[in-house]
């Protein structure tokens, strides 16, 4: 199906194997996107024939073989790649992109081939041991360009996804930051809390869990699981007290959980809610205290914090506009997952 080629890294400390006009490519800068054009570092020609590097011509798969086993791109010029690489180069009638999508389908077998201490890493000779049922050209070719349409749509949706979040932390500095809005503390406009401690035993036991759990994580909404019952319902900010992701605040809305490395702030009803959530996101991370080993914002530092806001009426008009682009970012969200879903299940269906 391919020819499998390794990878390799000129001398570092010879600086003229370096800053050459050859790509050369590391783990770290692959995966993400379909195609790879340029390189973070480049080699000359000298460092390419010093090296174990070889040059890897346009329609390469360069496959990650080490630590992130299994990730891969398309290469769109002549390029190199370190020795975390075990590349495929499709042989006759074998389409590229065909192989590139393929191989999405053996991640699992590979990471489970994959050995090492420090990190995963799989050989070449386990690469050329994966079996694969390949179609005529003409169906690899047909195969590619459904999931290439899919791909395409699912680019499109995340660059949707990310000029509304652009969108909207520029309209977030240029509206929630004017100097002749009244000061308040939090603790004078809301009422403190925090969670209790949840494990994920107790919610493995629930016989009928309805009601979300927030966590200190930030990806899934902060959801860590559900519960029969509920702690908080209504309107409620909640931030990430310990941890990485320390100072993240969120508007709540309904019945709800809370872990105790979550506090809950329950707002006055002379203020908006939403609004509160909007400004403080914009002020918490001043007040992480990062320099500890686990960073923290605890209960008595964010009743201490200062925000500016205006009249209630204003609140309420600025928490529309943001409202609206909340509701057009999880909508494109929720459509960029049902691609992904959809590309998951034809590379199950397509590759047996």
């Amino acid at each position: 199906m391919a020819v499998v080629v390794g990878g390799g890294t000129p001398d570092t400390n010879t600086s003229q194997y370096w800053n050459g006009k050859i790509q050369w490519f590391t783990p770290s800068e692959i995966g993400r996107n379909k195609y790879v054009y340029n390189s973070v570092r480049t080699i000359s020609e000298e460092g390419l024939n010093k090296s174990s590097a070889k040059l890897l011509p346009t329609g390469t798969i360069l496959l990650s073989s080490r630590a992130t086993v299994g990730e891969c791109s398309i290469n769109k010029k002549e390029c190199t790649t370190n020795q975390g690489f075990q590349s495929l180069i499709p042989k006759e009638n074998i389409s590229n992109e065909f192989v590139y999508y393929l191989i999405q389908t053996k991640r699992k077998d590979l990471i489970r081939k994959s050995c090492g201490s420090t990190f995963l890493e799989i050989s070449a000779n386990e690469v050329r041991k994966i079996v694969v049922s390949i179609p005529t050209i003409k169906e690899q070719d047909k195969i590619a360009k459904l999931l290439s349409l899919l791909d395409e749509r699912i680019a499109t949706q995340n660059k949707i996804i990310e000029d509304l979040k652009r969108l909207k932390s520029a309209i977030s500095k240029k509206l929630l930051c004017n100097d002749k809005w009244t000061t308040y503390k939090i603790q004078d406009i809301a009422e403190i809390g925090r969670g209790r401690v949840i494990s994920s035993v107790e919610i493995d036991r629930q016989k009928n869990p309805l009601y979300p759990v927030y966590s200190s994580q930030t990806s899934n909404n902060g959801i860590m699981g559900y519960l029969d019952n509920y702690m908080f319902d209504g309107e409620y900010i909640t931030w990430t007290t310990d941890g990485a992701n320390a100072g993240t605040v969120f508007y709540r809305k309904g019945k709800f959980n809370c872990t105790n490395v979550c506090g809950t702030l329950k707002i006055q009803p002379k203020f908006d809610c939403y609004f509160v959530s909007l400004v403080l996101q914009q002020a918490t991370q001043k007040y992480v205290s990062s320099n500890l080993a686990n960073p923290k914002l605890m209960n008595n530092t964010m009743a201490s914090i200062k925000i500016r806001m205006p009249n209630i009426e204003t609140q309420k008009q600025l928490s529309k506009v943001f409202q609206t682009l909340d509701s057009c970012l999880l909508l494109h969200q929720r459509t960029c997952k049902m691609y992904l879903s959809e590309k998951q299940y034809l590379l199950c269906q397509m590759f047996i």
